[in-house]
Parts: structure tokens; C-alpha cells; sequence
């Protein structure tokens, strides 16, 4: 075994500690209980928590529109720029970076200023809360759709599609969308794992959502609040491995030949 692959290995041991200790911490203490003993009753008792599912249900909601409407305006809107204005991808990357650089507070102001006057189903409603996700999720989704148009001839496929009689819907749909299954995913992930852990919008726009709960009951319990973070993270997690499974699966997949 050579020098840098011990060196690797340590490394990569040092790094794991880093990230798995402070959770197998949060892990024991959510687990502890009366007399230094441990037990799952706190776990048992999660969902019975007064507001608990409430808020849980809504951070669901949230990062299903956060997903469908990412999806709607993103797919086609990437596609475009690679298809009609390829000049333009740097700056659209630029833009789609800056909510990396805004700070949560000035977006939040930009949204009360923004939407004064809306209407009643729209102001002070989670559905303000589901597009600001959307515009929080642009650096990932636009890097991700980026990437997985220009792994695939996407003008020859286009091109192809309208030569057959098909038209623009019809090549989006069935030829560019079956394309970028993997990045597709990729995003709705991303998007998904955003929305069920942000915390600073939605507590500084007055929501209820599943980590503001976390936060407000940790004020009082706090191996509830532990117990609720943990299972935040574990649903990330479980959602990252089904997309890490399923890009495998699909790559591995030999093609039909026609």
C-alpha cells in the first residue's frame, strides 16, 4: 500500500469522524433517558407532539411545489438556452448563483415589499414560502440541468424530433425530458431536501413549518427537538440514496437496440 493511499484513507476517516460523531451524539441524546438509561419513548412519542404532523404535512407540501414548480419553469428554460442562446449560459449561471450571495433577511424584506397588496391566498400563505424555495434551489437545479443537457446531443435530438413532424411540447416531453431522468431527479432531490430543512425564511416570514416547530420545541424539550432534527436529516439521506440507486440502476441499464 502506497504513502498516499494510507494518507487517503486517514483523511477520509478523519473527515468521517468530523460528520458522524456530532451525529451519533445527537442520536444518544435523543435517546437518553431518566437515570442514564436509554430508551426510544421520546421517539414513540414524536408524532403525538402537539403540532408535530400539522407542520410536518405543511413542509411536505412545501417541497412538493418546491419540486413540481422548479421542474415546470426550470426544465424548459434551461433547454432553451441551449438550444436557441448558448451565449447566454454564463449569465444565466451568474444569475442563478446569486441567492448564494443575498442574504435570507434582504429576501425576506424583498418578499413583504414585493407582494403587498397580493391576494389573500397568496399573502401571508406557505405559497410565498414554496417560491422563495424555488429561487433558494436555482444554484443546484440550474447546475445540475446544465450539465445533464450537455452530456446529451440535445440540438441533434431537437432537431430530429421537429424533422419527424413532432413539435416543440412534443420534443421537450418525449425526447429531451426521458434524456435527463437522472438530473431531473438530481433536483427534485435537491429541492426536496431544501425545502423540508430551511429554516431562516420561513421563521422570518412567520411560517409554520416542520424545522421552525424544531426550533420553538427545542426551547423546551430539547430531546424532542433533537429527535425531530434527526429525522429531518434521515429523510434527506433516505431520498439522497433512492436518487444515488436509481442513477446507478439507470446507468448500468444496457440500451435496446432498435
Amino acid at each position: 500500500m502506497t504513502r498516499r493511499k494510507v494518507f487517503g484513507g486517514v483523511f477520509l476517516a478523519l473527515v468521517g469522524l468530523y460528520f458522524l460523531l456530532p451525529l451519533a451524539a445527537a442520536i444518544e441524546f435523543s435517546l437518553r433517558d431518566v437515570g442514564d438509561t436509554h430508551s426510544l419513548e421520546v421517539w414513540k412519542t414524536l408524532f403525538q407532539q402537539d403540532g408535530f404532523v400539522t407542520n410536518l404535512l405543511t413542509s411536505l407540501k412545501l417541497a412538493l411545489g418546491t419540486v413540481a414548480l422548479t421542474l415546470l419553469i426550470m426544465v424548459p428554460t434551461v433547454t432553451l438556452i441551449h438550444l436557441r442562446m448558448p451565449q447566454f449560459r454564463r449569465t444565466m449561471e451568474a444569475i442563478c448563483v446569486l441567492p448564494l450571495a443575498i442574504p435570507a433577511v434582504v429576501l425576506a424584506n424583498g418578499v413583504f415589499v414585493a407582494f403587498q397588496g397580493a391576494p389573500p391566498w397568496l399573502n401571508g400563505t406557505p405559497v410565498i414560502l414554496c417560491l422563495e424555495y424555488v429561487v433558494l434551489s436555482l444554484p443546484f437545479t440550474y447546475r445540475a440541468l446544465d450539465a445533464g443537457l450537455s452530456a446529451i446531443p440535445v440540438v441533434a435530438l431537437v432537431e430530429a424530433s421537429r424533422t419527424l413532424g413532432g413539435g416543440w411540447a412534443t420534443a421537450l416531453l418525449r425526447v429531451v425530458v426521458p434524456n435527463l431522468r437522472t438530473a431531473i431527479l438530481n433536483v427534485s432531490i435537491l429541492a426536496a431536501a431544501l425545502a423540508l430543512g430551511e429554516f431562516t425564511l420561513a421563521s422570518l416570514l412567520l411560517m409554520d413549518t416542520l424545522p421552525v416547530w424544531t426550533v420553538s420545541a427545542g426551547q423546551s424539550n430539547g430531546a424532542v427537538a433533537t429527535a425531530a432534527s434527526m429525522l429531518i436529516l434521515i429523510v434527506s439521506w433516505v431520498l439522497l440514496l433512492v436518487m444515488s440507486v436509481l442513477s446507478r440502476r439507470r446507468s448500468r441499464t444496457p440500451r435496446r437496440s432498435r
